[in-house]
């Protein structure tokens, strides 16, 4: 049965749309500028506070390759997609409880663990589009303002972000599943995934504390190291695999036990 899968979707189908022709935008906008500002990268990244430096992890902002992945890449998508997935993945349980579709629902013959994975399942809808879009809009992009940007690295950085946006979604999915209300498990989810992106950047301005950071998932992606320095962390995203598919476990067990 994936009628589930289908619906969920069609639904996620609008808000994709949208939210990549926001980062299209924004993409268009931080690559317009990139022209004047390698004239005073040197003299700008002087100027960047030790904490900016550690929550976006700029690195060799004077070529294309850090500046894509130190502004675009660090803002739009570790903190902007990471926060959307989870957002999106929040409302998916708890949003048919409340409206009671959940009852109409599992009225048909269906298993409670069928309807976790089929809503999660739905998930490709807005990573496929992100992906493709941001992708293409960087690789015609840089093209058109004189610079080059290696396909196959800007592809690894997609390739490996699937892991931890999956994560996100992950903390969005166990909020899903034990709060009562849309609007707390969204904020929460929001608020948290936030906090954890604040946590990883500060913790690397510490020795003392850095240890912090690994209990992120944002730790183990890092896509200023795979632009700039083609450093492909397989082994930080099979962790990051790892971690979703426990968060699916939790958010899968929960469910299946609680009454509605």
């Amino acid at each position: 049965m994936t009628a589930i899968l289908r619906n969920e979707s069609a639904k996620l189908l609008r808000g994709a749309l949208l939210l990549t022709g926001l980062f299209a935008l924004l993409s268009a906008f931080f690559l317009a500028v990139f022209p004047g500002f390698a004239e005073e990268a040197a003299i700008i990244e002087e100027a960047f506070p030790p904490l900016l430096v550690g929550l976006l992890g700029f690195e060799e902002l004077h070529t294309i390759e850090g500046f894509v992945g130190g502004y675009l890449y660090s803002i739009i998508w570790v903190l902007l997609t990471g926060i959307y997935f989870a957002y999106v993945s929040a409302g998916l349980i708890v949003e048919d409880i409340r409206t009671r579709r959940m009852d109409l629902t599992l009225s048909n013959p269906v298993s409670r663990e069928s309807v976790v994975l089929q809503k999660v399942a739905a998930l490709w809808v807005p990573l496929v589009a992100l992906n493709v879009a941001l992708f293409a809009v960087l690789f015609v992009g840089v093209t058109v303002i004189g610079e080059t940007l290696d396909p196959v690295t800007l592809a690894m950085v997609h390739l490996l972000s699937i892991p931890y946006l999956l994560v996100c979604a992950g903390i969005g999915l166990v909020l899903s599943v034990t709060l009562d209300r849309v609007e707390t498990a969204q904020t929460a989810a929001l608020g948290f995934v936030f906090l954890l992106w604040l946590v990883e950047g500060v913790s690397t301005l510490d020795p003392d504390v850095e240890w912090i950071g690994a209990l992120t998932p944002r730790r183990y992606f890092d896509p200023s190291a795979i632009l700039v320095h083609e450093e492909y962390a397989l082994g930080d995203a099979g962790i990051l695999l790892g971690a979703f598919l426990v968060l699916l476990g939790i958010a899968t067990v929960v469910f299946v036990r609680r009454d509605i």
